[in-house]
């Protein structure tokens, strides 16, 4: 499993992209696809939403269970990810790419994200 070096990770499992004219890209880890195992329903923040670093915006429900999603970042939700909405499998088949979830406009961002070793060896342990 290979986490791409150029996104930053939080605890929870999801991953921010960097900035672009401050709006960043959220979804799950390749590690959080496989354990939820395959995701059929997505809950997402609205556009216009506001979001909270650690807090819940969100559900993924899989054949297995309910998950909480939550934001790596405070902000304003720009964009939601229709496609996974009318196709949640794209979580699995391509968590990092066509599986994103939304879009936010950072206003603070923790200081606790991880970078893609440091959550290998996080998600690993």
């Amino acid at each position: 499993m290979s986490n791409p070096q150029q996104l930053r990770y939080s605890k929870e499992h999801e991953w921010l992209s960097a900035a672009e004219d401050g709006v960043s890209t959220v979804g799950i880890t390749e590690h959080a696809a496989n354990a939820l195992g395959d995701v059929v329903f997505v809950q997402l923040p609205e556009v216009g939403d506001t979001v909270s670093a650690g807090e819940t915006c969100g559900e993924l429900e899989s054949t297995k269970s309910v998950s909480d999603l939550y934001s790596p970042v405070s902000g304003e939700v720009t964009e939601v990810n229709e496609d996974v909405v009318n196709d949640p499998s794209l979580v699995n088949s391509a968590p990092f790419e066509g599986g994103w979830l939304f879009k936010v406009r950072v206003a603070e961002e923790p200081g606790d994200l991880l970078s893609a070793d440091e959550y290998t060896a996080f998600s690993a342990g």
